[in-house]
């Protein structure tokens, strides 16, 4: 069976908004909110998809370089889309759960998030996929004998 599972963590950081006019515009602080989905099968013996530690690990160096600091210096143009772009793409090539990311979910302010989902096909669908069109033809070649 299939699950998500979700990890939630804080940080505290400042930004502002380069391209905004408003208040924005200038330095301000927020207790950013990061969670992160990621998906699989329930494994039969432990009963989960991963271990809620292991994606902690994954989180922490995220976190790290982004706690107590401006995020301009790491995103450019750090609004929380922004923000939770870099943060994919960073787990899909630094993280051995990149391939089983759903959403990273970004919350500025307890009322306002930004959800970013990978595109396009993952590696984990993209194996499934391909086993069961190489079964279906070794069957039809079969059939064809």
């Amino acid at each position: 069976m299939k699950a998500v599972v979700v990890k939630r963590i804080e940080f505290d950081a400042a930004h502002y908004l380069p391209h905004y006019k408003g208040k924005c515009a200038d330095v301000h602080g927020h207790r950013w909110v990061l969670e992160v989905g990621v998906s699989g099968q329930v494994d039969e013996y432990s009963g989960m998809v991963v271990d809620f530690s292991i994606l902690k690990e994954a989180l922490q160096p995220i976190v790290d370089n982004l706690d107590h600091k401006i995020v301009n210096t790491t995103v450019e143009n750090p609004t929380a889309e922004n923000i939770a772009i870099y943060i994919l793409n960073w787990l899909q090539k630094n993280s051995d759960i990149g391939n089983m990311l759903e959403f990273v979910r970004v919350w500025e302010t307890p009322d306002s998030y930004a959800e970013i989902q990978p595109e396009g096909p993952r590696i984990e669908d993209l194996i499934k996929s391909y086993a069961k069109e190489n079964w279906i033809e070794s069957k039809s070649k079969v059939r064809c004998q």
